[in-house]
């Protein structure tokens, strides 16, 4: 496959995040660019106002008449698209270059210096940070969420250096062809793909095998690189953590120098731990220590990653991705840091019948520690229902009384209800639609009072 000899690239699930990037990238290199995906989306929007055409009808008679020519013509997918789907089997069956989305990423590292983000959790935010850190060396940086600083899941730079967050689902990382990478985490998921956590801990392995430079891991990892811990004997050692006025303060010894009082503005020690990832790579790169430092200070966040939606003296609503037991109890970490005594109201949203199966005593353990759970049904995905498997088994295992299960068209009620002062909405389901028609109630509700 060269690159060069394409001209129109066609998206099979285009609204997807790691799609969308895609998208933005082939736009920015003046390609033609089109799309199908199941439902509009903020994403969509905005690669419609980018020019490029999308349908919602899984219909080959909805494809522009220009990508249905197979010479020049790339057909992009992801794995999450049906095995039925007949845009998808046109493509296959008629002679076009069909790829997966790993296996294009791969191709653009291929040609570039690349710096890959792995991990079970906390590459999205570790590669957006990497991204931003990068930026006085011109690299583009294909992100897993969309980064406040750019309002974008693509940071554009040069070709010459790439930044990307290496996906292990779907084993999709080992197309990669990373030169300074670092593993953040190793913890099971993804067990509907992975036969158990031995052979999800084997495809890190091979990752690491692939990285031609320097790997650099957290601290604890079953995996050589250089290591990176707080408070901990490492190569990258994070140290005098303190919190001022809602923001983290910290010096950084790594293996030829140190930095001290470096500001980060994302709440929870584990974006700490993401903020040090991010150094790491961007020192054995080059990037100056002081110019990280800079940087650091500006950093504003992930989207949908702990991200105020309301923020005031008496209220405050949280927005958060998370949705595996280990993500979850890190925002439980990060609220109790924040506002400690206060009554705090969760409400998740499962994502996958098969995950709620695997780690079901997991999820009810750590959403016990809030005050007061509200469950919604469990968001499907890719997955057709599981018996025995839904949110009222899960809350029958969360051992508290203040706990129900909850329809979306009531979260207004739940929350007005409620006397918690911290709200969060949890999940990678739809939630994070739903999250921002909560938020237009709540503050209309409150400016009407005001």
């Amino acid at each position: 496959m060269n690159l060069k000899e394409i001209h129109r690239v066609y998206f099979v699930g285009i609204g997807g995040i790691g799609m969308s990037a895609l998208a933005r990238y082939f736009v920015a290199q003046e390609k033609q660019v089109a799309g199908y995906d199941k439902a509009p989306s903020k994403i969509t929007e905005v690669l419609f106002d980018l020019g490029i055409s999308i349908h919602f009808d899984d219909a080959i008679t909805n494809v522009p008449s220009s990508f249905l020519d197979s010479k020049g013509t790339l057909i992009v997918y992801t794995p999450a698209v049906p095995k039925n789907h007949s845009e998808l089997n046109y493509f296959l069956e008629h002679g076009f270059l069909v790829v997966k989305r790993a296996e294009i990423l791969g191709k653009i590292t291929e040609n570039s210096f690349c710096l890959a983000v792995a991990g079970t959790h906390g590459k999205t935010t570790t590669s957006a940070i990497l991204g931003h850190l990068m930026q006085s060396k011109m690299a583009t940086s294909f992100l897993g969420g969309i980064a406040e600083n750019y309002n974008s899941n693509l940071i554009l730079g040069g070709a010459a250096i790439t930044v990307v967050e290496a996906d292990e689902f779907d084993r999709s990382f080992l197309q990669l062809s990373p030169d300074i990478a670092c593993i953040t985490s190793m913890d099971a998921d993804h067990l509907d793909i992975y036969e158990n956590p031995a052979a999800l801990e084997e495809s890190f392995v091979a990752f690491a095998e692939k990285v031609s430079q320097t790997l650099i891991v957290a601290k604890g990892l079953p995996i050589k690189g250089l290591t990176y811990a707080i408070d901990a004997p490492a190569d990258y050692r994070a140290s005098h953590l303190k919190i001022e006025s809602g923001k983290y303060i910290f010096d950084v010894q790594t293996p030829s120098g140190s930095v001290e009082n470096i500001h980060f503005h994302l709440p929870g020690k584990h974006n700490v731990m993401n903020a040090l990832a991010a150094l790491a790579m961007a020192d054995v790169y080059g990037v100056p220590l002081e110019e990280i430092k800079q940087q650091l200070a500006s950093f504003k966040g992930v989207q949908r990653r702990f991200s105020y939606k309301i923020k005031t003296a008496d209220f405050v609503l949280i927005d958060d991705y998370a949705h595996h037991p280990t993500e979850i109890r890190a925002v439980e970490h990060s609220i109790r840091e924040m506002y400690p005594g206060q009554k705090v109201l969760v409400i998740f949203q499962p994502h996958l019948f098969s995950r709620t199966r695997d780690f079901i005593d997991d999820f009810a353990k750590v959403l016990s520690k809030f005050d007061e759970i509200a469950l919604l049904d469990i968001y499907p995905a890719r997955e057709l229902p599981i018996e025995g498997v839904d949110s009222s088994w899960l809350l029958s295992k969360i051992d508290t009384e203040h706990k129900k299960l909850v329809q979306k068209i009531d979260l207004v009620k739940v929350i007005k209800n409620s006397t918690a002062k911290v709200v969060v909405m949890l999940g990678a389901g739809d939630i994070g639609v739903e999250i921002n028609q909560v938020t237009d109630h709540l503050l209309n509700s409150m400016h009407h009072e005001a």
